[in-house]
């Protein structure tokens, strides 16, 4: 692949600035179609060319004709605007997808992103919930769905909201996953469910007896409950239906009633997300001796090197542990 060649910048400068919406549609649909890409993952795409298309035409070029200054001049705008360096790093990751896939087909000569360095994110420790943060997180959701002052619908999203914060704990599922979960993944006799997570690959994860107890405690409510112009329960393909439209329970509702279920326990709720459940799945199990690889394969990470950011969360607590705790250290100290 060749960088700065003049006839190939040449022939690409005299592609129309129109052909950026082509080109942006043609690689939306070679991502999502040869490459398995998620919904969320070809959104974020498409708002990150939408955008590098937008400032490039403000400039007098485009996607499609733009040399690497002119994405030199895109990453110096990203920064200017205050974008933190994991979301200058993400928007040249789209870049470089892009580019790849024009070249590949033809459609340019060149990589203006080759030559380009983008400032490199520092990996941040993921926030983690103690273990008995996550058990009051659990009794507060199971104290609502046991209340006897509620019934219906009521009844039916306290249930819910117990039946998905212990199978997120029990399973560490993707918050996209573990909502978009169909009916059929629960039969009486098993203790597996098939994940269909990123790239459309497939996975068994185990549940314990406590996320099915929630879970049928929430089938019946829902049985019980008739919603004008709702299918039965029985005929919803979801796992967890939303109970007011058609479709299932969005990630957006989920976070929200996880956040407020979090401070009916007392816990921060800016500390609280399906994220950070994920989290404390993978980490309590390592601080209990799973083995890495068995957390990698739990959890979906194609790499185990993902995975291994819990090692260091671990290490971080013991050494915080003899710092504050050991006679020794400085911390300790009269």
């Amino acid at each position: 692949m060749t960088v700065g060649d003049d006839d190939d910048g040449a022939r690409d400068a005299r592609r129309p600035a129109n052909r950026d919406a082509v080109d942006i549609e043609t690689f939306i649909e070679m991502m999502a179609v040869e490459r398995g890409a998620a919904e969320n993952t070809l959104s974020a795409y498409r708002r990150d060319l939408d955008d590098s298309s937008d400032f490039l035409g403000a400039r007098g070029t485009s996607l499609s004709a733009a040399s690497s200054d002119d994405i030199r001049a895109f990453v110096s705008d990203l920064s200017a605007r205050g974008f933190a360096a994991s979301s200058q790093s993400r928007r040249m990751s789209s870049l470089r997808q892009f580019y790849r896939f024009l070249y590949a087909e033809g459609l340019r000569g060149d990589d203006p992103t080759g030559p380009i360095e983008t400032a490199r994110k520092a990996r941040p420790l993921p926030k983690i919930m103690s273990e008995d943060e996550v058990d009051r997180l659990i009794d507060a959701a199971a104290a609502s769905a046991d209340d006897p002052a509620l019934s219906g619908p009521a009844l039916a999203r306290a249930r819910r909201l117990h039946a998905l914060v212990e199978l997120l704990y029990a399973t560490g599922l993707r918050v996209s996953e573990l909502v978009s979960l169909p009916r059929s993944v629960l039969r009486p006799a098993n203790r597996l469910v098939i994940v269909r997570g990123k790239g459309d690959k497939e996975r068994m994860v185990p549940i314990g007896e406590r996320a099915r107890d929630a879970l049928e405690g929430f089938g019946q409510a829902l049985a019980a409950l008739k919603v004008p112009g709702q299918p039965s329960a029985a005929e919803q393909p979801w796992l967890f239906p939303a109970l007011s439209e058609s479709g299932h329970l969005t990630r957006q509702a989920f976070a929200r009633d996880l956040k407020a279920l979090a401070a009916r326990a007392g816990i921060p709720a800016a500390r609280v997300s399906p994220h950070v459940l994920r989290h404390a799945f993978a980490s309590h199990l390592l601080q209990n001796g799973a083995d890495l690889r068995a957390v990698q394969e739990l959890l979906g990470h194609a790499d185990i090197s993902t995975t291994q950011i819990y090692t260091h969360v671990l290490e971080e607590r013991l050494i915080r542990l003899v710092t504050d705790h050991h006679p020794l250290s400085e911390a300790s100290g009269d």
